[in-house]
C-alpha cells in the first residue's frame, strides 16, 4: 500500500530558534523511511493560546501578595490568613508548573519523541490537582486542631488583606477563565485562582463575625468549611486528568458516534481498531481502520471525507487512518473496537 501524509500545518508546530524548512525535511526523511507500510492520513492544529503574559502576571501578583499575607498573618495570630498565604504559595508553585508545561508542549517532535512533550500539560493539570488537594487536607486538619483551642486574632488587618486576596485572585482567575472551557492544564490554574478568591472571602465573613460577636472558634471554623468546598470542586480534575494520564478517551468524546461517523463516509464498509486519546489537555488523537471494499473508490477520497467528519464533528485534527481490503481485516485479530 502507498503512504500518504497531510502536513497541512506545518508551519505551526515550528517553535522560536526553529525553521520551517528544517522541520519539513525532517519530515521528509520520516515519510521516505515509511513509504510503502501503510496508508494514511495526518491532520494536526495549532498550539493553545499562549497564556505567557496571564501567567506572568498571576505568578507576580500573587508572589507579593504570599509575603504580605504571611507577614500580617502571622502578627495578626489568624489561623485563616496563614492558611489562605500557604495556599497562595502553593498556587504560585501550581502556575510556574502549568506554565512550564505549556512551553515544554511547544517543543518539537524528535526521534526519541515523536509526539513531543505535550503530555506536560495533562502531568501539570494531575500535579496541581494533587497540590490542592494536598493543600486543603493541611488547611483541615489545621483548622480542626485550631477548633479545639480556639485563639483570639486581630480582625481589622485581617479583613483588609483577605479584601485584597479577593481582588488579586478574583483578577488572576478571571484571566484565566476563557481558556479553562478548553484546556485542563488552564482549567487547574484558574481553579487554583478561583479557590484563592473564595478562601479570601471566607476570612472576610469569619473575621467579620469575629468583630461583632466575639467567636474565636468562627475562624477556623471557616477554613474547614472552605477547604471541603475546594476539595469538593478539585475531584473533578483530578479524576479528569488521571483519566488522560492513562490514555482514557477525553470525557467530550463518544467513540461510538465517531465510529458511525466513519462509517457514514461513502466508500467505507465497516470500521475497525479504534483508538482515541489525549495528546495534550486541549489535543485528541485517533486511529482507526478503514475498510473500503469496492475497488473503484478513490482512497484519498475516503481519507479527506473521513478527516473532514471527524474535525468538524469532534474537533479531532490528528488523526491516523489506515485503508484496508475487506480480505485484510479479516486478519485483524486484536482489534481494540470490534468490526462494525
Amino acid at each position: 500500500m502507498a503512504t500518504v501524509h497531510d502536513h497541512r500545518n506545518l508551519t505551526a508546530q515550528v517553535g522560536p530558534g526553529d525553521h520551517p524548512d528544517d522541520h519539513a525535511h525532517d519530515h521528509h526523511d520520516h515519510d521516505q523511511s515509511h513509504a510503502g507500510h501503510h496508508h494514511a492520513d495526518h491532520g494536526h492544529h495549532h498550539v493553545p493560546t499562549d497564556f505567557g503574559r496571564v501567567f506572568a502576571i498571576g505568578i507576580s501578583l500573587n508572589l507579593v501578595f504570599v509575603v504580605i499575607e504571611a507577614l500580617i498573618g502571622w502578627r495578626a495570630s489568624s489561623l485563616a490568613l496563614l492558611a489562605d498565604a500557604a495556599h497562595n504559595l502553593s498556587d504560585v508553585a501550581g502556575l510556574v508548573l502549568a506554565w512550564a508545561a505549556i512551553i515544554v508542549a511547544k517543543r518539537l517532535p524528535t526521534p526519541r519523541f515523536t509526539y513531543g512533550w505535550q503530555r506536560g500539560s495533562i502531568i501539570a493539570s494531575f500535579v496541581n490537582a494533587v497540590i490542592l488537594l494536598f493543600a486543603m487536607g493541611s488547611l483541615a486538619w489545621e483548622a480542626i486542631l485550631r477548633l479545639q483551642q480556639p485563639e483570639p486574632f486581630d480582625a481589622i488587618p485581617v479583613m483588609a488583606v483577605a479584601a485584597a486576596g479577593v481582588m488579586v485572585n478574583g483578577l488572576t482567575a478571571w484571566m484565566f477563565m476563557a481558556g479553562s472551557r478548553h484546556d485542563l492544564n488552564i482549567r487547574g490554574a484558574f481553579l487554583h485562582m478561583l479557590s484563592d478568591a473564595v478562601v479570601s472571602v471566607g476570612v472576610i465573613i469569619a473575621a467579620a463575625l469575629y468583630l461583632w460577636l466575639g467567636w474565636a472558634w468562627i475562624d477556623p471554623l471557616v477554613s474547614l468549611l472552605i477547604a471541603m468546598v475546594i476539595v469538593w470542586g478539585t475531584w473533578s480534575l483530578f479524576k479528569q486528568s488521571l483519566h488522560l494520564l492513562f490514555d482514557g478517551v477525553p470525557v467530550h468524546i463518544d467513540i461510538d458516534q465517531i465510529i458511525l461517523a466513519l462509517k457514514r463516509v461513502a466508500g467505507v464498509a465497516a470500521v475497525h481498531d479504534v483508538h482515541v486519546w489525549a495528546l495534550a489537555t486541549s489535543k485528541v488523537a485517533l486511529t482507526a481502520h478503514l475498510v473500503v471494499s469496492d475497488e473503484a473508490t478513490c482512497q484519498d477520497e475516503v481519507l479527506r471525507l473521513a478527516q473532514e467528519a471527524l474535525d468538524t464533528g469532534f474537533g479531532i485534527k490528528h488523526a491516523t487512518l489506515q485503508i484496508e481490503s475487506p480480505a485484510y481485516a479479516g486478519n485483524c485479530h486484536d482489534c481494540a473496537v470490534g468490526l462494525i
